[in-house]
C-alpha cells in the first residue's frame, strides 16, 4: 500500500514537471515570436527610415545645385551687362572730328581719332557707327546740307581705308540745323563744323 502511495506520487511528480516544461517551451516560443515580430518591424521601419533620409538628401542636393546654376547664370549676366555698359561708354566718348571752314578734308588731328575708332570698332564687331556731318550757319542750307554730307562721307572712306566694312558704316548730314553752340562768332563756328560719331551695338 505505501509502496502504491509512492508510485502514485512519482507519477503526479513526472506530470507536473512535464506540464512545466511543455508551458516554458511555449511562453519561450511565444517571446521569440513576439520578438522576431518586433524586430521585422523595427527592420521595416528602419529600411522605411533609410530611404526617406535618401529622398530627402536627393531632394535637398538637387536644390543645391538649381541654387548654384542660378547663381552662376546670375553672375555671367551680370558681368554681361557689365561689359556693355563699360562698351556703351567707351562709344559715347568718342571725340567729334572738325573741319575748317568750307572744306571736308581730314586733318592730322581727325585722322587720329578715326583711327582709334578704326581700331575699336574692329574689336567689337557686332557694332555700328552713323557718322553725322555737321557745319557752321554760314552759307545756304542746301549748301550746308551737302558740304555736312561731304565731311560725312570722307569720315566714312577714312575708316573703310582702315579695314571697317562699309556696311558698318551710314552717314547723315545735318547741315547747320544742329549747332553744338548757336552763337554766331568764331569760336561757335569752329565748334559746329564737325563729324559727330553714334557707336551703337547692331540690331
Amino acid at each position: 500500500m505505501k509502496r502504491n502511495s509512492i508510485i502514485v506520487g512519482l507519477l503526479v511528480l513526472v506530470c507536473s514537471l512535464s506540464l512545466i516544461f511543455v508551458s516554458g517551451c511555449a511562453t519561450d516560443q511565444a517571446v521569440k515570436s513576439e520578438t522576431g515580430t518586433i524586430k521585422g518591424d523595427a527592420t521595416i521601419k528602419s529600411d522605411a527610415s533609410m530611404d526617406d533620409i535618401l529622398a530627402a538628401e536627393t531632394a535637398k542636393s538637387k536644390a543645391e545645385i538649381g541654387a548654384m546654376r542660378k547663381a552662376a547664370a546670375d553672375r555671367k549676366a551680370a558681368a554681361e551687362a557689365a561689359a556693355q555698359k563699360a562698351l556703351l561708354a567707351e562709344a559715347a566718348a568718342v571725340k567729334d572730328i572738325h573741319f575748317a571752314f568750307d572744306r571736308y578734308d581730314l586733318n592730322p588731328e581727325a585722322r587720329n581719332i578715326l583711327g582709334g575708332l578704326a581700331d575699336w570698332l574692329s574689336k567689337q564687331s557686332s557694332w555700328v557707327v552713323t557718322i553725322e556731318g555737321h557745319c557752321d550757319n554760314r552759307g545756304t542750307t542746301e549748301y550746308n546740307l551737302a558740304l555736312g554730307e561731304r565731311r560725312a562721307e570722307a569720315a566714312k572712306a577714312y575708316l573703310a581705308s582702315m579695314g571697317i566694312a562699309a556696311e558698318r558704316i551710314t552717314t547723315i548730314s545735318y547741315g547747320e540745323e544742329r549747332p553744338m553752340d548757336p552763337a554766331n562768332n568764331e569760336e561757335a563756328w569752329a565748334k559746329n563744323r564737325r563729324g559727330h560719331f553714334l557707336v551703337i551695338p547692331k540690331k
